[in-house]
């Protein structure tokens, strides 16, 4: 069997070798490199299987039962099966599987509970927010008014969730939604004290869960559809369901009943139309693995191996935002290793050694979002090939070495090398 076989059928290479020879050269890719994005990760051999199935030639305008569209008996248990085991995950009273990413479970969200114009508060871009949670070049900057909140100040205990200004921001702007969750922040956030400040001004909570979600599954992070007491937290929760879940590529969202009609309706007809049913197909297959016990096992392991990582990176010089991580990333400033070297560059080099991660903004950051002064790593993908606390020091220390050496070309590829010889030990499940 040929390197990336397992990825591309012999339908595939007859019909269309050029695409066959990209996807067998991203599935090398992926197998000798370090997969450190923290929204990455390795989908089972059953969730891709699941996604390439004859699910892909239905069309199912609506939702089960209430379709628009005849022959879609099967198609309706299909879906039923990733609302049923999405709902118990989550321990929630309803959920959706529908929606085609992260982005739209949001946008459906703000069309349900906002009209244009409606003030919303949420984490800014550049201290660890998301798009969609109100960046001005985004349909939410645009449609709706967003103000935003932030982290401390840098120093002892500081680059924390600021509930103090949250709460004065809140009773400033009296807003309709508050929302909360984070791209590039590295501690848990509690819904508890967001519920509080949320009711003070009678606003509505939608937490995007969309990198934390499988934390959430497993056990690893708080459920933010419950407050500690077990009572209402988030008013939505949305998420993606390929980060942390280890899923397909796409979205849902879970919520209280008394806003299911609302969050449906808004998703469709409101924002999207015939559901792509062979994905959800496979969400329904990351569910189940999900409600595993071994699945709680690897979400410590990924926590676990996410703080070991960041201990490794400090050891070499490197500044960990907010000191460390509670989660499965880390956001590390680069301005104290070397005031030189930006996150564009950092990023690239890494690239060249096969260190697969991301150029970051990080608070209060001097640099574009498009240069940076800091790297964001998350341990997702390599906890899902097997790696452990051996490993992550080994790869900050590769990390560091190329960093150091960037401008020696021999030496950064003496390091792929060494990459590649790592990796090998530790293949992509669907590889094994």
């Amino acid at each position: 069997m040929s390197v990336g076989r397992r990825e591309i059928s012999d339908e595939v290479r007859r019909e269309d070798p050029e695409l066959a020879s990209l996807i067998e050269a991203e599935e090398i890719r992926q197998r000798t490199t370090l997969q450190l994005i923290a929204s990455e990760n390795f989908a089972s051999r059953a969730v891709m299987d699941a996604s390439g199935t004859v699910l892909t030639n239905k069309y199912s305008e609506g939702y089960p039962g209430k379709r628009y569209y005849g022959g879609n008996g099967v198609i309706d248990q299909v879906e039923q099966l990733a609302i049923d085991r999405l709902k118990l995950l989550f321990g929630a009273e309803h959920a959706n599987v529908q929606p085609h990413s992260g982005a739209n479970a949001n946008a459906a969200v703000y069309f349900a509970l906002l009209n244009p114009g409606d003030t919303v508060v949420a984490m800014r871009l550049d201290q660890g927010g998301h798009l969609t949670h109100g960046s001005p070049v985004n349909f939410s900057g645009k449609l709706y008014r967003f103000a935003g909140y932030g982290v401390t100040p840098r120093g002892d205990g500081g680059e924390r969730l600021d509930l103090d200004a949250l709460a004065r921001l809140a009773q400033q702007e009296r807003p309709k939604l508050i929302v909360v969750g984070a791209t590039a922040y590295p501690r848990t956030i509690e819904i508890d004290p967001i519920r509080s400040i949320a009711d003070e001004v009678g606003a509505l909570v939608l937490f995007d869960a969309a990198h934390v979600a499988g934390l959430i599954a497993g056990g690893q992070y708080p459920n933010p559809l419950f407050m500690r007491d077990g009572r209402r937290g988030a008013d939505v929760v949305t998420f993606t369901t390929h980060k942390t879940l280890r899923g397909p590529r796409g979205g849902a969202i879970v919520c209280h009943e008394d806003l299911a009609a609302k969050i449906d309706k808004a998703l469709f007809p409101g924002f999207q139309g015939g559901p792509i049913e062979n994905t959800i197909a496979a969400k329904a297959v990351a569910f189940r693995e999900a409600l595993q016990p071994s699945f709680a096992e690897y979400q410590r392991n990924v926590v676990l191996n996410a703080q070991r990582l960041a201990g490794a990176l400090s050891s070499h010089g490197f500044r960990l935002v907010s000191g460390g991580t509670d989660t499965h990333l880390l956001l590390v400033d680069l301005q104290g290793f070397d005031p030189d070297l930006s996150g564009k560059e950092a990023q690239e080099v890494l690239d060249r050694a096969g260190i697969t991660c991301n150029r970051n903004q990080i608070p209060e950051d001097p640099r574009s979002p498009f240069v940076t002064s800091g790297l964001r790593f998350g341990t997702p993908a390599v906890t899902t090939t097997g790696m452990g606390p051996s490993e992550m020091d080994a790869i900050g220390e590769l990390i560091a070495r190329t960093l150091l050496k960037r401008s020696d070309a021999s030496e950064v590829e003496r390091i792929r090398a060494q990459v590649a010889e790592l990796t090998a030990s530790f293949p992509p499940p669907a590889d094994r």
